[in-house]
Formats: C-alpha cells, sequence, structure tokens
C-alpha cells in the first residue's frame, strides 16, 4: 500500500449520545445529533437550512484496526471490506446522509447519524435529489437481505 501525508482541517466536531462505537444501533437511526461548527466557519452554513439533507464527511476516531474480511450483521456470510461499511478500514473516513432539523448560529442539528462524541467533522455538502438519488442502482450481496 502506497502511503502519502495528506493534511486534513477539521471543521467542526459532533456531539453525540453514542458515548462509545458499541452503543450506535445497528440499522436506522432517530437520535438527533449535533454538528457543532468551528465559528470561523459559521458563514460557510449559509443557505444550508433550505436542503432537508445534508452528506457529513467525518473521521472513525476510535477505530484502531482492519481486516480485508468483514461479517456485516445482517449476513453471516464475511465479504470483503470494501464491499461492506465496516467502520473498520485502512483510513476510516465515514460518510453519512443525515436529516437537517434546525440549525442554530454554528450548530446543526441532524437525525440518522451514526457518529459517536468527539468524532472530527472534515465537511459537509447539500443533499441534492436531483444528482445523488440514483434510480435502478445495484446494491450487489444486499439484493437478497432484508434490511
Amino acid at each position: 500500500m502506497k502511503k502519502i501525508t495528506i493534511e486534513l482541517k477539521t471543521i467542526g466536531i459532533i456531539h453525540s449520545s453514542y458515548k462509545n462505537p458499541t452503543d450506535v444501533p445497528k440499522g436506522k437511526k432517530e437520535i438527533i445529533s449535533e454538528i457543532e461548527i468551528d465559528k470561523e466557519l459559521v458563514n460557510g452554513l449559509n443557505d444550508i437550512d433550505g436542503f432537508s439533507h445534508l452528506h457529513i464527511f467525518y473521521w472513525l476516531h476510535k477505530s484502531n484496526s482492519y481486516s480485508l474480511t468483514a461479517h456485516p450483521p445482517m449476513d453471516s456470510k464475511p465479504h470483503g471490506l470494501f464491499a461492506t461499511r465496516s467502520p473498520h478500514r485502512p483510513n476510516p473516513i465515514a460518510y453519512s446522509v443525515v436529516e437537517l432539523i434546525n440549525r442554530e448560529n454554528n450548530i446543526l442539528y441532524v437525525k440518522g447519524l451514526d457518529a459517536i462524541e468527539g468524532t472530527p467533522v472534515f465537511d459537509i455538502k447539500p443533499y441534492i435529489e436531483k444528482s445523488d438519488c440514483i434510480i435502478g442502482s445495484k446494491s450487489g450481496w444486499l439484493e437478497n437481505i432484508k434490511l
């Protein structure tokens, strides 16, 4: 594996009632979490209120190892790591589509985030239905799994 050094700046931090990775339930997440954006970046949130959903990119800071085979909870068979959403990855980058509930200054209240307290956030992008929803896409081995 080629290694390069990349410098990323966090833009904020996640506040969640999930304190440990084992606290995060499998399946749909219904709790409301807070994403606290650094105050000097607050103007970057202008106009975000008009979007119902957001893409959130964050770092799984408690992940410290990985295997190239993962055992997802919804299937008894192992799968290749990159065919799963296991949090244990060579680069523990995470991504979620969340529902934006409210914004108060530099705090975003969101539903559907599976991150724990203190998780660093790298980026936020608006979910745009016309370009982000891919009708007829395939879900690989998950096609035959009832979620």
